[in-house]
């Protein structure tokens, strides 16, 4: 798929200010994240993007993997670049982007993060990894500056553990990230109400 498809949450000529792009789990779609919107606030727009591949059993994603949270790179390098050029055509408008990544979609985000720092005010990491082992810079300062919020279960029972302590560690110690880490026991592999308050906190400052 050369075009991405985007559910917006205000009509086009009210979308300015922050841009919010909502990026889905393995085997859902934009609709998934939609409930999310009433959440972040009326001075964000957020754009629900659908993954590019199609799942045989139903459903969407950003890449092809390896197993849980390991993308092949060439496949996530392609779905990174329809992102950043359906940005360079739709976010033109705003003063702001916010990347906001859900599981799959938190690997999806992670990557475009590591791809061009600079390009985002600030990236939501939820219930996922960053793309570990798929050719991006995770050099040390590689994000220095970069404001990251983390949000996990350290017994999330999808991604696993050894990937949630690998971001963790990287986010802390080597990144070089402004870091908003946030943990929510039984949380489990979800988005809690709690958490999105500490979003919309986060993407207001």
């Amino acid at each position: 798929m050369d075009e991405l498809i985007a559910t917006w949450s205000k009509p086009a000529d009210e979308r300015t200010g922050t841009l919010v792009v909502a990026l889905h789990g393995r085997g859902a779609d934009e609709e998934s994240m939609l409930p999310l919107v009433p959440h972040l606030g009326d001075d964000v727009t957020v754009a629900a993007v659908r993954g590019p591949l199609v799942l045989g059993g139903g459903g969407y994603t950003w890449f092809e993997n390896k197993g849980i949270g390991r993308p092949v790179p060439a496949s996530i390098a392609r779905s990174a670049e329809l992102l950043e050029t359906w940005l360079d055509e739709t976010a033109a408008t705003f003063d702001r982007v916010v990347l906001l990544g859900f599981s799959g979609g938190c690997a999806m985000a992670g990557g475009l993060l590591l791809r061009d720092p600079s390009r985002y005010a600030a990236t939501v990491l939820l219930s996922g990894t960053l793309p570990w082992d798929a050719e991006l810079d995770t050099s040390n300062g590689r994000l220095t500056g970069a404001r990251v919020f983390y949000g996990y279960d350290v017994a999330d029972g999808v991604i696993p553990d050894e990937l949630i302590q690998r971001t963790v560690a990287w986010l802390r110690d080597e990144s070089g990230a402004d870091l908003a880490e946030h943990t929510y026991p039984g949380l489990g592999h979800g988005i809690a109400l709690e958490e999105l308050e500490d979003i919309k906190a986060f993407i207001n400052a």
